[in-house]
């Protein structure tokens, strides 16, 4: 499952201030209205997306929840709500059983459920033309994975293996008196599964799991950018005595390209031409980041920094179809080395001058004029 970046979805950084994220939102909120294209489910789905980043991330909570641990922050919660839980009481005393185990907690029946393995981390770095059309990576995951001599039992033997567990009677928790206050927390003696192992296997000692190295190939949808995260279920470490596994987050990052920068699905080369192509006119030619040739025509005067556009020519819109914009920014170049003819020539133009031929130095120059008297 690709969870895409809230401000990538905006078109922000992750610095952006309020009012900038507001702007955004309503830039993007009136071009993607439903309304504006007679219905159009894609635009409609572009729609919610954006509405439920914005939603977020104008909270100052929600949004300091989402920076540190992603969608994941508001799972309890469901979609988007209080990343405590949405039962009240209920979810606060979940963060109380995150700290002191079972804390106050009548719902188990007496006996706790096998603990759930951790989630893992996997940073996966990319070129930008792996981006643009995706590829299964291979993975290489070090982590605790059940035990195949015991197969996960954590004992030798099958027929005799799990005994009650005598620090607390099975019930996977104890109590301790703080003071006015009774705590409750997993049992340290079977780690809160009411079980103890009575004869150990030798190869994970009792833990059901041992740490393994193995190869996992997963596929990268097109159109990732940095930041976007990918949740693989069931990936992660296996749980103690064939408990639960935790779930693989995969974290993307890309590579610095050696011609174009990447604004969302547009990519942006810097092209530097002499001062007489941008006079004169001509052309430049740009490597498509599909293995292809892009060509652009610089019209004659062109100044620097102004863009030529190239639609779809940019990159793959993630979990869409299409693609985005190529933009070259022409940054006239003046010549710092010249030859004795060229500067010749160069002087003779300058000779010519009349002040029409550059109208935008003529009409500065003129006010300068003006304020001297």
């Amino acid at each position: 499952m690709v969870e895409q970046d809230y401000y990538q979805l905006l078109g922000v950084t992750r610095a952006a201030d309020p009012e900038t994220i507001k702007r955004a939102y309503r830039q993007l909120a009136k071009e993607c209205h439903p309304d504006r294209h007679n219905g159009c489910s894609e635009q409609e789905t572009k729609f919610k997306a954006i509405s439920e980043a914005y939603d977020c991330l104008r909270d100052p909570q929600k949004r300091a929840a989402y920076d540190r641990f992603g969608k994941a922050a508001f799972q309890n919660g469901g979609g988007g709500q209080d990343p405590f839980g949405s039962g009240g009481f209920e979810g606060f005393s979940d963060i109380f059983s995150s700290i002191f185990g079972e804390f106050m907690d009548q719902r188990t029946g007496g006996r706790a459920n096998p603990a759930r393995g951790a989630d893992l981390r996997y940073d996966l770095e990319l070129t930008l033309e792996e981006s643009f059309a995706g590829k299964e990576a291979t993975l290489t995951v070090e982590a605790l994975a059940g035990c195949e001599q015991c197969e996960g039992r954590g004992c030798k033997s099958a027929s005799d293996c799990a005994r009650t567990c005598k620090t607390c009677g099975g019930a996977g928790k104890v109590r301790a008196q703080q003071g006015f206050f009774v705590v409750e927390r997993g049992c340290p003696g079977c780690r809160g599964s009411g079980q103890t192992i009575a004869d150990p296997c030798t190869a994970c000692e009792g833990e059901g799991r041992a740490l393994r190295r193995r190869n996992l190939t997963v596929k990268i949808p097109a159109g990732v950018d940095e930041g976007t995260r990918i949740r693989v279920a069931g990936e992660g470490e296996a749980g103690v005595r064939n408990g639960p596994k935790g779930d693989l987050y995969i974290f993307v990052h890309m590579k610095r390209h050696a011609v174009y920068s990447r604004d969302g699905t547009t990519l942006v080369a810097e092209c530097p031409v002499s001062f007489t192509t941008a006079a004169l006119g001509g052309s430049i030619s740009l490597p498509g980041v599909d293995g292809g040739k892009i060509d652009l025509k610089i019209p004659a005067g062109m100044q620097s920094g102004e863009q030529l556009r190239f639609r779809g020519g940019g990159m793959s819109i993630l979990n869409g179809r299409g693609r985005g914009d190529l933009v070259a920014r022409i940054l006239v170049e003046t010549p710092t080395r010249m030859s004795a003819k060229q500067k010749k020539l160069l002087a003779e133009f300058r000779d010519t001058e009349t002040g029409d031929e550059c109208p935008a130095a003529k009409n500065f120059f003129g006010r300068v004029r003006d304020m001297f008297g």
